[in-house]
């Protein structure tokens, strides 16, 4: 089903808590971000080797926040916690439900953090590694191109060569292109998949309910049934004290009777209620799962949508290499048609030093 899986951001934690953000003008202040409770999750991004916390409201990201190792999750409540992010310019915070929500929050939040600094450290050898590498060629590369002689005085070669540089940009633009296309596809795609992990969460706490709903509903049929008994026994006894006159219980015996049968009619109403109620319960649950099948569709279409924008850059980075190949070619001829011109400016050297000699004689 997810032929890519493990290039695609994973989300590895997610909690359900109300998100704030503080007031741009007064610094003070908490702006509400989400009228309820919404899903935030952590994400981890294999390709950048990055950490991200997001949080979608309807089809509107409420938090799409880069982890940095300078970032502090600070609580300042029981609930309550917030973290700064320089790059958003703003600062975030979150209310959760409980105690312990706050805290799992938090110790989450450190390793992530952690994580980030030493993905962040790793990077950086890596970087120190590739620019010790390139200040190794860059003198062999500059007394390459000392030596090579000007190509200024051969127009044919010089313009098939300005002619494949042009190529060369070209392509590298397209690349571009092509990457940003990706990169906002896994946006999407992103998008798509914490909607879908919100709409699983919801799905398993609505299957719990409906599995507790039912048990209940078992249990109030028993409890109906034996209040429906209990009504026709109470209606009996009435309609014999009815019948019998003074011979039977006194009054006071019809009005408790008579107060109980209406007490056990109300409860019934109530049950009935009630069970009306769980019944448009699992009806919601249904539509639930429409909208996870749904959703599950779009990421699929958007899965499929990767599959072809990645096929797309192969092809752009092998039109680069063959537009690189075909650079290099034209370089060599350039070079090999001035070493010929070289040869013959030598020969009419020579010829036009003969020709003065002659002349001189």
């Amino acid at each position: 089903m997810y032929p890519h899986h493990r290039e695609r951001e994973q989300p590895i934690f997610s909690a359900r808590a109300h998100v704030f953000q503080i007031d741009p003008t007064t610094k003070r202040n908490w702006i509400p971000a989400s009228k309820h409770a919404v899903t935030v999750s952590f994400f981890y991004d294999g390709n950048r080797n990055v950490y991200r916390i997001i949080s979608v409201g309807g089809t509107k990201a409420i938090i799409n926040c880069t982890i940095t190792p300078s970032m502090t999750f600070t609580r300042t409540s029981q609930k309550f916690g917030q973290w700064a992010d320089s790059r958003a310019n703003t600062v975030y915070g979150l209310g959760f439900a409980t105690e312990q929500q706050l805290h799992q929050f938090c110790e989450r939040f450190k390793e992530v953090k952690e994580a980030a600094r030493l993905a962040r450290e790793k990077s950086q050898d890596k970087m120190e590694l590739a620019s010790t590498a390139l200040s190794i060629a860059a003198p062999q590369d500059l007394g390459d191109e000392l030596q090579s002689p000007p190509v200024a005085c051969v127009n044919g070669p010089e313009d098939k060569m300005f002619r494949s540089q042009s190529a060369d940009i070209t392509l590298s633009s397209e690349k571009e292109r092509i990457k940003k296309m990706l990169s906002e596809g896994s946006v999407c795609e992103i998008n798509l998949e914490a909607e879908l992990f919100t709409l699983q969460d919801s799905n398993s706490k609505l299957v719990a309910a409906l599995h507790e709903a039912n048990n209940n509903v078992e249990q109030w049929k028993k409890q109906l049934a034996a209040y429906q008994e209990e009504t026709e026994r109470l209606r009996d006894q009435v309609a014999d004290l009815e019948a019998h006159g003074g011979h039977g219980p006194s009054d006071m015996l019809k009005d408790e009777l008579t107060q109980s049968l209406e007490e056990l009619e109300a409860l019934l109403k109530a049950k009935d209620e009630e069970i009306h109620i769980l019944q448009s319960k699992k009806a919601e649950y249904h539509e639930m799962e429409q909208e996870r099948e749904e959703a599950i569709h779009r990421l699929q279409e958007m899965e499929m949508r990767n599959v072809e924008l990645e096929r797309r850059v192969q092809n752009a980075e092998q039109n680069l290499a063959a537009s690189l190949e075909e650079r290099d070619r034209l370089e060599g001829e350039v070079q090999r048609a001035i070493e010929i011109l070289d040869v013959k400016i030598f020969d009419l050297n020579d010829l036009r030093q003969s020709l003065v000699k002659l002349i001189d004689k």
